[in-house]
């Protein structure tokens, strides 16, 4: 496909992004994936009722396959999608693998929660940013070419994060309640899922430097995450059967766990954009902010913490504190020119490789978007995909009940119109500068 398709885009309307405007749409974007992925965990509470951690997991992965299929066609159309697939289908099974590595991490949060409680479970999973630095590191040579200032940057930040990981990890000692197999369960949980997901970053990172867009990409690893997810269900629940009574007997929470699933997949499409134009060493420790909104959704809508002693509370309070610290810290290092010089090559091995055009590759690490004008628009079957995934969910809302868990509806309402706010302006900026690229 000739670089002239591409032309279109280049249009007097849409800002030519710079390396910095470029850099601060991943914070952004960072930030805006760490509010979603923490109220996507807010229905996970519903273990606390009885429900299986592996139902739970099942139930909000079906909401995550019917947004992830829907977001995209909604922003980009089948169209689109599908071409882009066709031009790097050697990334489909990375993206399937991708999938079933978040499915695992996803059930053990569950088990996590269930355990330790959701203020805890965050901050101590969400070490998966050290994960995902030493991936990034040693596999797409990010970090390389520092000035000394920046590498202080990203080290410190490190240790940031796992000092605050281990205060996080001492303070659920008091939420134990004389259970302490419960507790090394939920503590070994949490930070399992960590290494999961700190592992899936690795076909994230290597898709993009690719060029595929992000929407592309959660297309085909949805698949890896319902089947893996499926899979469990059946297999530590006895069986189909036992699946589809559970299902049946859970349909008034239904609708709760696919609405969870849904706000996951924002927050993992702005985590997308931010591990594409700010690399998985800066974008995902700067997402894991997610640890305060699970805090704020924990203590302030299900008063996690109103049975812990102000020791406690303050050892929560500031284990949260230094672990955001330490992820600013990270996500504030502007790649320099050598970093983006190693870049440059290994999107140029990745080419050879599979045989990619160098120029488009390259084109779309600068939001540009080679295929835009080759997709043709949207189809009607767009529309249809659409209406029929918001019917699911009406369907769902049909049967809902308010879950047997005390809540406080006002900071609800709050930290939902702070979410709603930041996919606002997160989302005009990736349409001003890469046009969902």
């Amino acid at each position: 496909m000739s670089t002239e398709k591409a032309t279109p885009l280049a249009t007097p309307t849409r800002s030519t992004p710079t390396v910095r405007s470029l850099h601060v749409l991943g914070v952004v974007c960072g930030l805006a994936a760490g509010a979603w992925l923490g109220g996507a965990e807010a229905p996970t509470k519903l273990v606390t009722i009885g429900l299986s951690p592996f139902m739970i997991s099942l139930c909000m992965v079906s909401g995550v396959f019917v947004a992830r299929w829907t977001l995209p066609v909604a922003l980009k159309g089948t169209t689109y999608v599908f071409l882009d697939l066709r031009e790097r289908a050697h990334l489909m099974v990375w993206a399937i693998l991708a999938g079933a590595l978040w499915a695992v991490a996803n059930t053990l949060t569950v088990f996590a929660i269930r355990d330790v409680g959701l203020s805890i479970a965050f901050p101590l999973w969400n070490t998966n940013s050290l994960v995902g630095i030493f991936w990034g590191w040693f596999l797409f040579r990010e970090l390389r070419g520092d000035v000394w200032k920046t590498a202080a940057k990203v080290l410190g930040g490190a240790g940031a994060v796992v000092l605050g990981a281990t205060l996080l990890g001492l303070a659920s000692a008091h939420q134990a309640g004389g259970a302490p197999h419960r507790l090394v369960a939920g503590i070994l949980a949490a930070l399992g899922a960590g290494l999961m997901w700190g592992t899936m970053y690795i076909p994230y990172r290597k898709a993009y430097l690719s060029g595929m867009n992000p929407l592309s990409f959660v297309t085909v690893f949805t698949v890896g995450e319902l089947v893996t997810t499926g899979l469990l269900a059946v297999v530590f629940l006895g069986g189909l059967r036992p699946v589809l009574q559970t299902l049946s007997a859970a349909r008034p929470v239904l609708f709760w766990l696919f609405l969870g699933g849904f706000c996951w997949v924002v927050g993992d499409l702005f985590q997308q954009y931010a591990a594409k134009y700010i690399g998985i060493g800066r974008g995902i420790p700067l997402s894991n902010t997610n640890q305060l909104w699970g805090l704020a959704w924990g203590a302030l809508v299900f008063g996690e913490l109103a049975s812990f002693g102000k020791a406690a509370q303050a050892q929560v309070i500031v284990g949260s504190l230094i672990m955001v610290v330490g992820a600013v810290a990270i996500s504030s290092a502007v790649a320099p020119e050598g970093e983006r010089a190693a870049l440059r090559e290994v999107v140029a091995q990745e080419c050879a490789r599979y045989g990619m055009n160098l120029e488009q590759t390259a084109s779309a690490q600068l939001g540009k978007d080679p295929l835009g004008a080759a997709s043709g628009g949207r189809r009607w079957w767009d529309f249809l995909i659409v209406a029929t995934a918001t019917g699911a969910f009406v369907w769902l809302a049909r049967y809902a009940t308010r879950p047997p868990i005390a809540m406080a509806g006002a900071w609800i309402m709050v930290l939902a119109a702070l979410m709603l706010a930041l996919l606002a302006g997160c989302g005009w900026l990736l349409w001003k500068y890469t046009r969902f690229s």
